[in-house]
């Protein structure tokens, strides 16, 4: 292929990126990961942070995992600290897909407690992806600050996290089960249950755990 040729097909791609039909965009994110060029790498970053729909998303994020990671971890870590939620979010979800720990400073406690869910979520996936070996236990603890956070997938987000740093939590969940509140309560002794039983379901698990919660405290009442 001539230069003229791939230059052409650069442009092309870059405009594709912004062509206001999803169609376009999910074509052109799929160009720029068949055949990577560090000049795409901004665009795609920057596309990240507003594209609205799902399946454009994964595909940009795919196309940033063709590209060296000298070249897209600065540019990813620099919208880790992005006002924009999105930008957060997407840039932490591209991250726990590269797998580069060099990453793992950028996992801050201010991240695992994003106000936003979509951002907590992604920072709990980075962050049992990028830790380094010996801190999972530090991680689970601050991991287990948002036990009884949001609605129930918000909680599964977590629990998958939790379970994910395997013995490393059970410390942290144990002691989460005597808390006070009865949301944080139910949340620990469901994902302890899940790490103890993967096959449970974390449905079942929760509806067990709200159960438990319940019944203790009819059980302290009645004394």
């Amino acid at each position: 292929m001539t230069t003229t040729r791939r230059d052409t097909d650069a442009i092309r791609t870059l405009q594709g990126l912004a062509d206001p039909r999803s169609s376009v965009r999910l074509r052109a994110a799929m160009a720029a990961g068949t055949a990577p060029d560090p000049g795409f790498v901004d665009t795609l970053v920057e596309r990240c942070a507003i594209e609205p729909e799902f399946f454009v998303r994964d595909m940009l994020t795919w196309a940033l995992t063709r590209h060296p990671v000298s070249v897209t971890l600065p540019r990813l870590l620099r919208d880790v600290r992005s006002e924009r939620a999105q930008a957060r979010s997407q840039a932490l979800h591209t991250l726990s897909k590269i797998g580069d720990r060099r990453a793992w400073p950028a996992i801050t406690p201010a991240l695992l407690s994003d106000a936003d869910d979509e951002v907590a979520r992604s920072a709990w996936r980075a962050a049992v992806v990028l830790v380094p070996e010996g801190e999972e236990p530090d991680l689970a603890a601050v991991l287990a600050t948002q036990l009884g956070r949001g609605e129930r997938e918000t909680q599964l987000s977590l629990s998958r996290a939790l379970v994910a740093l395997g013995e490393a939590a059970l410390p942290t969940l144990r002691a989460a089960t005597a808390a006070r509140d009865r949301r944080v309560r139910a949340h620990a002794i469901a994902t302890e249950r899940l790490l103890r039983d993967p096959d449970a379901g974390m449905e079942f698990a929760i509806d067990e755990a709200k159960r438990v919660v319940v019944l203790g405290e009819a059980g302290q009442e009645g004394h």
